[in-house]
């Protein structure tokens, strides 16, 4: 069995579904099952990325097995008014074998909203490189927080962390933001976009991740910081309360932030990290399902 992933990453800074998809291309390519299009059984699409020309794929390659990777639901942490989500749904009715979500947050948001369960499918969360998002080894900056998010998008979180930097205490913590923000902050230091190996740097360097973001079906940014075992902070939203069990806590109100923050960094060292089973095994286990032609 063989895999073709259509779809382009880069190395540029960029989001969560690049960074997960290129290295589970790097993963596929280390146990020699990644290949070109002609050559693979397999081909991994991506949400509503180049829709057209997946149509055109199938077309031309009915006998290869298609395997749709959704996001979303999009309207959620957009506006009601993207119809991308329904290009997602026409797509998977249209070309999918099998279809792969991040959470069952997705799973179930997405049926919601009217996405037609009647193809094999099923949940496996991203994972981030464990050769870049290793654990810290020595003790971080003390009372240092990060936060980080590539998107701008408001629902990012970004009205909480401008709460948060109108009342934490800056005199005894520092705060990082790393990624693209809609606003100026005046105690929250902005530090810009990252390449996955600065952002891991910074992770290391931090004792707290906080992320804000609304309706985030799996974030990747999320499971980085869990992975260099840096412990986190959610809003209880989309698919954080699936990704934290032990390795961090979970806020309804914003205005218990302060508190919450003030107690995790008093207590830091409580937060366990277990280690958790591999996604391209996951991966690989349901290609070789739909490959086997199997329910």
């Amino acid at each position: 069995m063989k895999v073709y992933i259509a779809y382009k990453t880069t190395n540029d800074p960029w989001g969560g579904g690049n960074q997960f998809i290129r290295f589970l291309s790097k993963e596929l390519e280390k146990v020699n099952l990644l290949s070109n299009l002609q050559d693979s059984d397999i081909v991994l699409f991506n949400s509503h990325q180049n829709a057209e020309d997946i149509v055109k794929l199938k077309n031309e390659y009915p006998e290869k097995k298609f395997i749709h990777r959704i996001d979303g639901p999009m309207r959620l942490y957009n506006q009601m008014s993207d119809d991308r989500d329904d290009i997602v749904y026409h797509l998977n009715q249209l070309v999918a074998d099998g279809s792969v979500f991040q959470s069952q947050y997705s799973l179930d948001a997405n049926m919601h909203l009217g996405f037609l369960i009647n193809k094999p499918h099923c949940i496996i969360h991203n994972q981030a490189d464990p050769n870049i998002f290793f654990p810290k080894k020595n003790a971080p900056i003390k009372n240092r927080i990060i936060s980080t998010s590539w998107s701008s998008n408001i629902k990012k979180g970004f009205d909480t962390y401008k709460y948060l930097d109108q009342n934490l205490d800056f005199q005894n913590i520092e705060y990082v933001f790393a990624g693209n923000s809609p606003y100026q902050f005046t105690n929250i230091k902005t530090i810009g976009a990252l390449t996955s190996v600065e952002l891991a740097n910074e992770l290391r360097n931090s004792s707290l991740y906080v992320t804000c973001s609304e309706n985030d079906p799996c974030s990747n940014s999320l499971i980085e910081s869990i992975s260099t075992h840096t412990p986190v902070l959610a809003l209880k939203s989309g698919g954080h309360p699936e990704l934290i069990n032990e390795s961090g806590k979970i806020y309804v109100n914003k205005n218990d932030l302060v508190t919450i923050i003030n107690n995790m960094l008093s207590n830091i060292k409580q937060y366990k990290f277990p280690q958790k089973e591999s996604a391209c095994n996951q991966y690989i286990n349901f290609f070789k399902k739909i490959h086997r032609n199997e329910k």
